[in-house]
Formats: structure tokens, sequence, C-alpha cells
């Protein structure tokens, strides 16, 4: 067959009917129904959003008006949830957004992809692994034990004690690392067995999060909720609008020029619904498990739809309770439901917290990684990666090397960079994706139209413009800090030059295509 060369390789498609037919003849194992989906979205959502941000979010920018944010969010979430599910449904694939992008983009974009996947789902779980590791030294310290406090944090991150005080500077993060490492051999040992722990651990950290609702809820105080939206500070300025429209106009230009200062009225609301977003990135995790569903036609949307309702559900009840147990002023706190408890006098229940905390985040690490391994496998298969990461184990039939490397970058981020330029780089490469995800929807629509999609985006185009628009406003409120932005560029470039050195060179599908646009 002819080879394609030159720069037409970069728009080089994969068919859907290739995508499909790869699938079918794929070698990991179908073990995974429509309650493991489920409970693989919630174990990787119910997370840092719950534990850690309620509280900030709380506190700096939206007040009770915090409930409001979740459903706003929410709101958004359905959206690039709507364009996953039908993409899932269609192409049911390990590769996620990377598989969807390759067959409507072309494969110079499915590699970006790949480049913002790796950001979403690696850096994202060694986010993860920081804040698991912070619950851990709290619950140490409550057992009268302590690892060094240099070893508790990344290099040059102050570590302070319960009063605020700095006691050492970090070297690195050593039980970050250590939960990765632990995570990554279970993901070695298989789906179906991490499957089970991630089953245990989700219902345990639901009966945490369910507990926390139903006890904290006799401990509201109904006053703590008014006003619900608090007076901005500071004040408008004389002459300043005061329609609700104007505030969201406002509220809106300053997401775009990455302006947070808004602090309170509706500006606060939304600027809390742009910081609460991230607590719910990991539904679309579902989508990397379609090459092991049993039915992944009819599983998929119920696995990516259904954990995002019930985790959207648990979010506003929660944080209904948490700013009517304890002032919205005093929220902003690592562990706020800790808070909370130890505010109602229940300090025994600030254990199980802990508990619930930690086995909530350990479930998180779980899926991310194992969405991340899953694209890795699927781009090695397309020759874009060393084929070893296509290697499955012949006992466990899982890609074991795959793992290991993906498990020895997360380990590396997590014991060596701090949180907030984690949480920053995982949540641009989130919304990019997500962007292109609602794009790829429209594209197919319109190149594959007799497509067999199980589930079908309602109101189409409607929802995935919106979504497209909303990911990219909150894109670039988080590109507007320098550092996150230049190392962005950089990242970029670095992996456009290694396609071009390498996958260009060994891609498979440019050695058998006759044509850009054609699979």
């Amino acid at each position: 067959m002819a080879s394609t060369s030159g720069f037409g390789r970069v728009f080089l498609r994969k068919s859907v009917a290739q995508i499909q037919s790869e699938n079918d003849a794929g070698e990991l194992k179908r073990t995974l129904g429509a309650l493991n989906l489920v409970l693989l979205g919630i174990g990787c959502v119910i997370g840092a959003g719950i534990f850690v941000l309620t509280g900030r979010a709380a506190a700096q920018f939206g007040g009770p008006g915090i409930m409001i944010s979740f459903v706003i969010t929410g709101v958004l979430c359905a959206l690039v949830a709507l364009c996953y599910a039908e993409l899932a449904a269609a192409l049911p694939v390990s590769g996620s957004a990377y598989s969807y992008t390759y067959a409507s983009m072309g494969e110079g974009a499915a590699w970006v992809m790949g480049l913002l996947l790796l950001l979403e789902y690696g850096l994202s779980a060694s986010t993860v692994a920081v804040s698991w590791s912070g619950y851990f030294n709290s619950l140490l310290a409550d057992m009268h034990l302590a690892i060094p406090p240099s070893l508790t944090a990344a290099p040059g991150v102050p570590v302070r004690d319960a009063a605020g005080a700095v006691v050492a500077t970090g070297l690195v993060n050593m039980p970050a690392m250590v939960v990765i490492g632990l995570v990554t051999l279970l993901l070695v040992r298989g789906v179906s067995e991490s499957a089970t722990v991630n089953n245990i651990i989700v219902a345990t950290k639901l009966t945490i999060v369910i507990a926390f609702i139903v006890i904290g809820a006799r401990y509201v105080h109904p006053a703590l909720w008014s006003p619900l939206i608090p007076a901005e500070i500071p004040a408008r300025p004389p002459g300043t609008p005061m329609d609700i429209w104007s505030q969201i106009g406002r509220a809106l230009v300053a997401v775009v020029t990455g302006d947070n200062s808004t602090k309170y009225g509706v500006g606060g609301v939304i600027h809390g619904a742009a910081i609460i977003f991230f607590a719910y990135l990991g539904f679309e995790a579902v989508s990397t498990a379609g090459a092991e569903a049993r039915n992944p036609g009819r599983d998929m949307p119920i696995g990516i739809l259904g954990s995002l309702v019930i985790c959207t559900t648990l979010y506003i009840a929660t944080s209904a309770v948490l700013v009517g147990i304890v002032p919205y002023q005093a929220l902003d706190n690592a562990a706020p439901i800790a808070l909370a408890v130890n505010r109602i006098g229940l300090p025994w229940f600030s254990a199980f917290v802990k508990i619930g905390a930690i086995a909530g985040l350990t479930s998180v690490m779980l899926v991310l990684l194992y969405g991340q391994t899953r694209v890795f496998y699927t781009m090695a298969h397309d020759g874009l990666l060393p084929p070893s990461l296509a290697a499955v184990h012949r006992k466990f039939r899982t890609p074991w090397i795959n793992t290991l490397v993906v498990g020895a970058a997360a380990m590396g981020a997590a014991g060596f960079l701090s949180l907030d330029a984690l949480s920053d780089l995982s949540n641009v490469g989130s919304l990019a994706a997500f962007t292109m995800v609602c794009v790829t929807v429209i594209y197919l629509r319109r190149s594959e139209p007799k497509l067999a999609r199980p589930f079908r985006t309602p109101l189409f185009p409607l929802t995935p413009i919106l979504g497209a628009v909303m990911c990219l406003l909150l894109l670039l409120s988080l590109m507007a800090t320098p550092a996150t932005r230049n190392f962005f560029l950089i990242y970029l470039v670095a992996g456009v030059v290694i396609y071009f050195v390498y996958g260009v060179r060994k891609a498979k599908l440019a050695r058998v295509s006759v044509s850009p646009g054609r699979g």
C-alpha cells in the first residue's frame, strides 16, 4: 500500500469502522457491568472536591450560595457528560477522548489529546495523592503519631502545624508517593480485582458522606443560610448597575481575565462554580473502560450520567449541611467536613470522616491511573507510543509495563510538585480535552450521520456548543496565570516535537493510508 508522507499525515483520520473492529478484537477482559461503571465514576468524582474544595469555595467566594454553585457546575458538567455518553456508546474503546479525536480531527489532534489526557489523568492522580497525604498525616496526628514534616511536602513547600506556624520545609512528599505505588501494583494485578476493591472503597466513602448528611442535618441552623448570597466584598463602586444580569456579565469578564478577586455576590457564586468544577472531574474516566465493558452501548451512558447525577445530589446536600453548621467565613480549612463534625460536638466522628476521605481519595487515584494506562495502551497500539506500552501480562491480562511507567511518573509528580501546581496543570488539560470532545460530537454528527448511536446527545447542536463555550471560559481563566500558561505551552511544544520525531515515523495508520482523511 502507498504510504502517506509529509505534513498530510497530521490530518490522517482513523475510520469509525476501523476503531470498532479494533475494539472487537481487543485483548482486554470484558468484566465491567453498568453498576461497576457507575461505581467507577463515583469513585473518581467524590474525592478531593467534596472533602477539600467545598469549604474554600464557600469561605472565599460563594458563602451559602455555594449550594447554587454546585447546581451551576452540575449543569455545565452534564453538558459535557452528554457528549461523552454519545461517543462512549458509539465508540466503546479504551482510548476515550483520544480515539474520538482520531476519528474526527485526525492523528495530529489525537496526539495533542493524548498529551491533554496525560495532564488530566496522570497529574490529577498526583494531585489527589497530595490531598490524600494531608488527610493521612492529620489522622496520624490524632493517633499521636507523626512522619518527619520534611517528608510530607514537595521541595520548598512550607509545612505548618495545627496552629498554622511553619515547622519545616518540604523535601519530598513520601506518603503521596507510597500510596501511588500501592495503587499502581493493584492495577497491575487486574481490572476485575481493582474494580472489586474500588466498589468496597466507594461503599465506604458513600457511607461516610451520607452519614454526615443525615447526622449533620439535625444540627443545621437555617439562620446560617441567610443571606443565601452575601453582599459583594468590596462593595460595588458608586454608579455600578445593580441588576443581576450586570453582575453575571461582570463575573464572566472576571473569569476570562483571570481576576478571581470577586468575593460573594452573584460574581462570587459564579467564581465558586468555576472552582468546584474541578471537583466533578472524573465522570468521563468511565469512557476509558469501553473495551472492558460487557455491554458498552447500554452501560457506558448509564455509567457516565448515573455517576454524575448521584455525585451532584450528594455535593449539593453536603454543602447545604456544611454551611448550615459552620459559618461560611470559617470554612477555609483543609478538612472542612471534619471541622463541621467537631463543631457539632462529635469528635469521634471526625476520625471516621478522615478515614472516609482517605478511602475516597484512594479510589480516585485508582480510577485516574486506570484511565491513563488505557489511553497509553490505545496510543501504543496505534504506533504513536512504543509497543511495549501495549504489552499485556500473560496472567493478569493487564497492560503491566504501561501501568508501571504511568505509576512511576505519577509518583514523581506527587512527591516533588506542589498541590497548587499539580491542580492547575491537571485542570488545564481537563478543560482543553472537554472542549475537543464537545467539538468531536458535532463533527461526527456531520461526517458520520449513519453511525449507530445507542445514545444520542439531546438538544443537538446546542448541548455540545454550550459545553465547549463554558469549558473555554474556564480554561481562559486558568491560562491567565503566567506560570500555568508558560508550562502548558512548553509542554505542548515539546509534545509536538516528539510526535514529529517519533509518532510520524511509527504510526501504523500512516503506513496503510493512501490519502489524508481516509482510514
